[in-house]
Order: structure tokens, then C-alpha cells, then sequence
């Protein structure tokens, strides 16, 4: 058979078999025949929340299951048609099987990296705060770019991707901006583009065409359900109440439909601009404000919130994750992993998977090579 076949089907089985480790396979096929019985039963929904709890966990557990029978069986068939192929001299066949391969290979790849979304809020949806750092114009044109980044990256996920506040610049981009990404493993996918970006370009708004340096922070934290209780003592929010800006019609200038809430004891904000009801902003930033404090308190617990707060507070210089450079070459390089692109270009319209998948695997402690080496 093909040298590259052979290879693609070793890395592919080493991949299925770190798949099954990580589910533990016999144990994770009865609790589905286990969320299956139950989906059947009538009285299911006599409890809603409980129901989608359950139907959302049947979900993914039968998601990755299928995967790894159809990448086994996926596997198989290509090198049967390598084989039948070489067999008959047909190399155009050949050539075709060893694509399917090279695919598969790549869906293994990610399927390896959902693997590591074991976490507590993994799978929820999740909040992204874009904030332009020290600069001006030139950081606020640059918040925007990212927030288009990150808009663009949820769409071609199949990710739903609602702005729920902006707060425009002076003369172009935003001071700040909060999307809510709703998609199966938002949060875990996205957790890790936590930090500050810098841009080096030449600058769109000067006439010296000189190289310009901006950053911006993302901060990024999981949409948490009424499932999950968090106590907040009304005498620790200070509320704010302002007109909107951006686009909402003229009702949202003329009235002050925006609401900010602010925690007293720990300095977390939240703020919703989202609707034109005031009541509506007010549910809407609670939510947020719970949400944010609910990921404080799972940093805590991983050790490494002070790390974070301190990327999310200094917008500068020795705190950067990525380097986006548009000038004098291309280039964008994320600083934690060493993983780099020379098409800035696809990266800032939302190809990040391989940005994402780096970190993920970085932060499991393992790089994909290791872990593949696990497995055999």
C-alpha cells in the first residue's frame, strides 16, 4: 500500500484510540443507551430543565460516539479503495482515496481536541469582551477588527454570534464590545483567546506611513443557566443607567435604555444595550454580571485567575497572547504556542480553529503529538 496512506491511517487509529480512551468507551455507550431510555420516557418533560440537561448531554456523548464509528468506518473504506485502486492501476482513484484520508485525518485532529472540552462550563455558550487598549483611533479601528474576527469565526462554526453591547469610538471602531456566542462547546473552544492582541500595520488613519503599534484585550467567560445558583447581595451592585448608542432607531438615543451593573466587592462590570426596553437590559446584564463572576470563581479554581486578570487589566506591552503583523511582513503568531500563520488575512476573517485547538491542547498539557504517542 502508499507510504501516505499507511501514515494517514496510523496517526488516524492512534487518534480513534486516544478518542475511546478519553470516553471510556464501554462506559460512555451504556450511559447513552442509559439518556436514550430516558428520552423515550413521556413523563420526561414534566421537568424542563432537567430535560434539557439531559437531551443536551445525550447530544454530545452520541456526537462524539458516532464520530469515532464513522471515522473507523470512514478509515477503512478509503484504504479498501487504495488497495482496489493500486490493484487496477487506476492512480486517479488512488490519489482521491488519499484526500479522504487526509480528511479524515484533519477531522480526527479536531475530534482530539473536543476531547479535551471536558470542563465544568465547557459546552455552555459564552460571553467575549472586546476592549480597545491605549491609542485612540488607531486601538478602537483595531477592537472592531477583532470583534469582526470573532463574529466571523462563531458563523462558520454554525455558531449564532448577538452583539449585546458596543460602545462606538470617537471617530472610528468601538471602545468596547460584548458578543454572546451560543453553540455547542462555545465556551471551551473560545476560553483560551483570553488576553491581549497586538497589531503592528501601517496606519489607515495618518499620512506618515509609519508602522503603528495598537492592542486590545478579549476576556471571554461561559453563559451560566438558572441551574447554577449564584448569590449576589443587592447592596454590592451599583447600577447605571444611560442612552444607548449605535444602531436601535431613534427610540434607543432618546431614552436611557442602557443599564450597567458594577460589583462592588471584585470590580466586575456588565453592561446590556442590547434591547430598547430598559427592563429588558436589566435581565440581560444580570445575567452577564452572574456569568462573569461564575468564571472568576472556576479560574479560582484552576489557579490561575491572577494570571488572567492581570492580561485582561494591562492592555500593553510584555502581555500580549498573539501578534497580528501587517507590516513590513505578514505574519500572526500566538506567543503561548508558538503557532504561527503567514495569512493574516484568513485569520482576522475568522480562521482560527488552528489558533484555538494549540491553546486547548497547551492547556491540557499535552501537545497533540504526545498525546497521539499516548495511544499506541
Amino acid at each position: 500500500m502508499r507510504a501516505d496512506a499507511t501514515q494517514l491511517q496510523e496517526q488516524i487509529t492512534a487518534s480513534v484510540s486516544l478518542l475511546r480512551r478519553h470516553l471510556d468507551w464501554d462506559v460512555a455507550n451504556r450511559r447513552l443507551d442509559e439518556l436514550n431510555a430516558k428520552a423515550e420516557d413521556p413523563t420526561l418533560w414534566n421537568n424542563a430543565d432537567l430535560a434539557q440537561k439531559l437531551m443536551r448531554e445525550r447530544g454530545r456523548l452520541a456526537d462524539m460516539i458516532d464520530g469515532v464509528r464513522k471515522l473507523e468506518q470512514s478509515v477503512t473504506d478509503a484504504l479498501e479503495l487504495v488497495e482496489l485502486a493500486e490493484a487496477e492501476g487506476d492512480a486517479d482513484t488512488a490519489d482521491a482515496a488519499v484526500a479522504d484520508l487526509i480528511a479524515l485525518s484533519e477531522d480526527a485532529k479536531r475530534r482530539e481536541i473536543e476531547a479535551l472540552l471536558s470542563g465544568e462550563a465547557d459546552s455552555n455558550d459564552a460571553y467575549l469582551e472586546v476592549n480597545a487598549g491605549a491609542g485612540g483611533t488607531e486601538a478602537q479601528d483595531w477592537a472592531e477588527m477583532l470583534l469582526r474576527m470573532y463574529q466571523r469565526w462563531a458563523e462558520k462554526r454554525g455558531f449564532k454570534a448577538t452583539l449585546t453591547e458596543q460602545s462606538d469610538g470617537e471617530e472610528a471602531g468601538i471602545k468596547s464590545a460584548t458578543l454572546q456566542v451560543t453553540g455547542m462547546n462555545a465556551f471551551g473552544w473560545m476560553k483560551t483567546e483570553t488576553g491581549v492582541h497586538r497589531l503592528v500595520r501601517i496606519s489607515p488613519f495618518g499620512g506618515n506611513d509609519k508602522r503603528q503599534t495598537s492592542f486590545a484585550s478579549v476576556y471571554v467567560y461561559p453563559v451560566v443557566d438558572d441551574k447554577i445558583e449564584i448569590e449576589i447581595n443587592p447592596a454590592d451592585i451599583k447600577t447605571d443607567t444611560f442612552r444607548a448608542s449605535g444602531a436601535g432607531g431613534q427610540h434607543v438615543n432618546k431614552t436611557e435604555s442602557g443599564v450597567r451593573f458594577t460589583h462592588l466587592p471584585t470590580g466586575v462590570v456588565a453592561a446590556s444595550t442590547q434591547d430598547r426596553s430598559q427592563h429588558k437590559n436589566r435581565a440581560i446584564a444580570m445575567n452577564m454580571l452572574k456569568a462573569r463572576l461564575y468564571e472568576l470563581e472556576l479560574r479560582k479554581r484552576e489557579a490561575i485567575s491572577a494570571g488572567i486578570e492581570a492580561g485582561k487589566t494591562d492592555i500593553g506591552w510584555g502581555h500580549q497572547i498573539r501578534n497580528y503583523v501587517l507590516q513590513p511582513y505578514q505574519l500572526v503568531k500566538d506567543l503561548r504556542t508558538n503557532r504561527e500563520s503567514g495569512n493574516p488575512a484568513a485569520v482576522l476573517d475568522g480562521d482560527l480553529d488552528e489558533f484555538m485547538a494549540a491553546a486547548l491542547a497547551a492547556r491540557a498539557g499535552a501537545t497533540r503529538s504526545e498525546a497521539s504517542a499516548q495511544a499506541r
